[in-house]
């Protein structure tokens, strides 16, 4: 009988682990060229004076295999905080065995013990496996919204811009 793997806060000495398991999400949805965290760029965001995300690591006895990054964000029809999960990951070797719920439940959890009106993250509409996974667990796809994003140089180009 193998033991389920410990599912605890990130450490600041997991940060090297956690973006190699961002790499091998990132091999996984085929989006490699995006990727520029390293631990010195992820770090300050967990862990500095201002942290803007926190993480929830699975640890099989000192190897993490699987990790949660989300952050807080509010809805103003609410009027209540949320909780955004950015990124779920388990390793292949780790999958099918309850770790993708528990981090889901963990998370849940906390979003109810911080009074959260909503727990939101994104799937991409090929993974199939993922969005009837997530179904299962009760969420709802939300077939008429859509990501918008600016990053890059289309990004700094707000930089001269006031803000009032």
């Amino acid at each position: 009988m193998t033991t389920q793997p410990l599912l605890r806060p990130a450490r600041v000495d997991d940060v090297e682990a956690i973006v190699g398991l961002i790499r091998e999400l990132a091999e996984f949805e085929q989006l490699t060229h995006l990727v520029e965290a390293t631990p010195q760029r992820l770090r300050p965001h967990l862990f500095g004076d201002r942290p803007s995300a926190e993480c929830v690591v699975a640890d099989d006895r000192g190897e993490l295999v699987a990790f949660a990054l989300f952050f807080g964000n509010f809805s103003t029809f609410l009027a209540r905080p949320g909780l955004y999960l950015e990124d779920l990951y388990v390793r292949p070797s780790h999958r099918g065995r309850g770790l993708g719920k528990a981090l889901l439940d963990h998370l849940g959890a906390l979003a109810v013990e911080r009074g959260c009106g909503r727990f939101e993250w994104s799937v991409l509409d090929w993974n199939a496996d993922a969005i009837a996974f997530y179904e299962r667990m009760g969420a709802t796809v939300m077939p008429d919204w859509r990501i918008c994003r600016i990053s890059g140089e289309r990004l700094a180009a707000f930089a001269p811009q006031t803000v009032r």
